[in-house]
């Protein structure tokens, strides 16, 4: 019997992913290659592995009782044909996906591109947005490396805080920043977050006018508005338009940490090691 440890990957893939087309993108496939792929691992197992549920696919009760021992064996696999001699970046063909909210995306990602194209032209950088499950796709392998503010995390998890920034009160003219609307950043929608219990320990509250996903079109907001929004120094600095400034925070509040987390089977892995101090030393250039 002839063993092909693609399917097995190509397996893991799609029962993480239950999408041909996700898991295509993941493996680098077209989509005709994938579902081809599909075919073969249906006739291995003898199992149709996924089924069309409406305009979504979802695993059989084989797939789901196989999956965990189906990552399980793909991890393993890694790590026994992971190369264990010096790091060559000059050749080093290999896609990372990192994972950041938007203001850390925005700061770190072109210069962190440009040093991953100086050094080792053949990585390829996948930036994706925070999701509900952060810990779960560092487990899964859908994500290599999560930047966050949280500095707890599980056993299994790695964390190294790698920067710290302040809040800032970003308008475009100085006085009470209380005074004015404001203009919350939240990719969830919400009004409230843990500023708001801050300034209420204070006696203070800031009226949300208008909420928004990203820093970017908050800024665009204040700037053509007389709003003010708040966000953190240093991170936020580089995508200040002519007009806007950033004036310090009127009351104290902890510093905001930029916390580097992997999960531990990359601990041994040079490449990951090499991405994760390249970060590290990008956004200590970000903040210095």
């Amino acid at each position: 019997m002839h063993l092909d440890l693609n399917l097995l990957t190509a397996l893991d893939v799609l029962l993480e992913e239950r999408s041909v087309g996700a898991a295509a993108d993941r493996l680098h496939l077209s989509q005709p290659a994938m579902s081809r792929t599909l075919g073969r691992i249906r006739k291995a197992t003898g199992d149709e592995i996924l089924v069309r549920s409406g305009r979504s696919m979802l695993p059989t009760a084989y797939a789901e009782q196989i999956r965990g021992e189906v990552h399980q064996l793909v991890t393993r696999a890694q790590a026994i044909f992971t190369p264990s001699a010096e790091l060559d970046l000059s050749t080093l063909d290999r896609t990372f996906a990192l994972q950041c909210n938007d203001v850390v995306a925005s700061a770190l990602v072109p210069p962190l591109t440009a040093r991953i194209a100086a050094t080792a032209p053949g990585v390829c950088l996948r930036v994706l947005g925070e999701s509900d499950s952060d810990v779960d796709e560092l487990r899964r392998g859908a994500v290599d490396l999560r930047i966050t503010d949280q500095t707890t995390h599980p056993a299994d998890v790695r964390s190294e805080i790698v920067m710290t920034d302040t809040l800032a009160v970003i308008a475009r003219r100085a006085g009470d920043p209380f005074a004015l609307p404001h203009v919350a950043i939240s990719r969830r929608g919400r009004q409230r977050s843990r500023l708001d219990d801050l300034l209420e320990e204070q006696g203070l509250r800031r009226h949300v006018v208008l909420t928004v996903p990203t820093l970017a079109m908050a800024l665009q907001a204040v700037a053509t508005a007389d709003l003010v929004t708040i966000a953190p120094r240093t991170l936020s600095a580089g995508q200040l338009t002519p007009g806007l400034r950033a004036f310090p925070f009127p009351l104290p509040t902890p510093e905001i940490p930029a916390v580097l987390a992997w999960h531990t089977r990359h601990d041994p892995d040079h490449a990951h090691q090499w991405l994760r101090s390249l970060i590290a030393e990008t956004l200590a250039s970000v903040a210095s």
